[in-house]
């Protein structure tokens, strides 16, 4: 089994196109006021956005998305005016992670794991 694609409900599809293209993703399908789909830029995942008429609770969705030059990625989004909640720091699981949110406030983890992503020391082995 391989994880295809994640979507997630937003008010205003086209305002969280503009979002989600600025902050790097490939828009592939446009099918306004409903639903859009983008490819990510490493791989063959898609991310989609599927409009609703009310939020669907106070916290949104969790995201990550990986960046292996997480760093200078953030820094090229601050300067696109993009606000972050947490600037890139290391966390205890072994990744790097900085936090932001959507317009529909679900948190997007811009993080980079490498190796510790699959393969934490944690790792459970069968």
């Amino acid at each position: 089994m391989n994880l295809n694609q994640i979507t997630i409900p937003v008010l205003d599809v086209e305002r969280s196109i503009l979002f989600y293209q600025n902050l790097g993703l490939t828009l592939i399908v446009k099918a306004l006021p409903e639903y859009a789909r983008f490819l990510c830029e490493n791989g063959q995942t898609t991310f989609s956005l599927h409009r609703v008429n009310k939020p669907a609770n106070e916290s949104g969705a969790w995201i990550y998305f990986e960046v292996e030059e997480l760093d200078a990625f953030v820094n090229k989004l601050t300067a696109k005016g993009f606000s972050f909640e947490e600037m890139p720091n290391d966390k205890p699981w072994l990744w790097r992670e900085s936090r932001l949110k959507d317009p529909d406030n679900n948190q997007l983890i811009l993080y980079c794991a490498g190796e510790n992503r699959i393969n934490p020391p944690w790792k459970i082995n069968k």
